[in-house]
């Protein structure tokens, strides 16, 4: 298959399937690929003894759409209850449109029938785990700026919904009863607390964490 990607050796493939056979035959694939590969033989087996979602650096899911007890879209369902972000791949030897129309809806990466060829299988499975990583990536960086407007005080937090609305100091300070040195000084405490870089950068952080209107939901009233 030729040489792989090093980062491929910490990520995971999980196979849920209970056909014995062909969960070792797509293990040794992905074994082959370069990523670790890990086989469940049903549903229960893998929320009991599966990875939350610290336990991997980066990974996806191999499913069975029909395994006996609980079938392949339900446990799906009960990873995205608990929050499990793992991508999930569905795997089906009975093709089912209204089923795979549903999975993809759920946010599926992919459904494929039984028996699936190598190189699009590896091709789905490395899709899947770019998603896991980006998704990964974004979560971090919301968490951090979360972080960052947690920092801020009431006051601090009305200027800035004022900054990314576009008012100038002058109007800031006239609708908040405050001095345009003390807007100044708020503004200069918020643009360092953010790390903001700009008015601009300050703008595309708060609407990543959904602060985009910050002035409405930040309470800014004459105080």
């Amino acid at each position: 298959m030729g040489p792989f990607p090093p980062e491929r050796a910490t990520e995971t493939v999980f196979i849920v399937d209970d056909d014995a056979t062909f969960a070792r035959g797509l293990a040794r694939l992905v074994g082959a690929a370069g990523w670790n590969a890990r086989v469940f033989g049903s549903a229960a087996e893998f929320l009991a003894a599966g990875p939350g979602n610290d336990a991997i650096d980066a990974g996806c899911v191999l499913l069975d759409v029909r395994m006996p007890g609980m079938r392949g879209p339900d446990l799906y369902r009960t990873m995205l209850a608990r929050e499990m972000d793992l991508p999930v791949i569905f795997l089906t030897g009975h093709g089912d449109v209204s089923t795979s129309v549903d999975a993809m809806k759920l946010g599926a990466v992919d459904f494929l029938e039984k028996p699936v060829k190598g190189e699009r299988l590896v091709a789905v499975i490395t899709t899947a785990i770019a998603r896991h990583v980006a998704g990964r990536k974004r979560k971090g960086e919301l968490r951090e700026v979360e972080a960052r407007v947690a920092t801020l005080t009431p006051r601090e937090r009305q200027v800035m919904g004022h900054v990314v609305a576009g008012r100038l100091n002058k109007q800031i300070a006239a609708q908040l009863g405050i001095s345009l040195k003390t807007v100044k000084a708020h503004r200069a405490k918020v643009m360092g607390k953010m790390d903001a870089k700009s008015v601009a950068g300050l703008v595309d952080l708060c609407r990543l964490v959904g602060e985009g209107d910050v002035a409405a939901t930040a309470g800014l009233t004459r105080q």
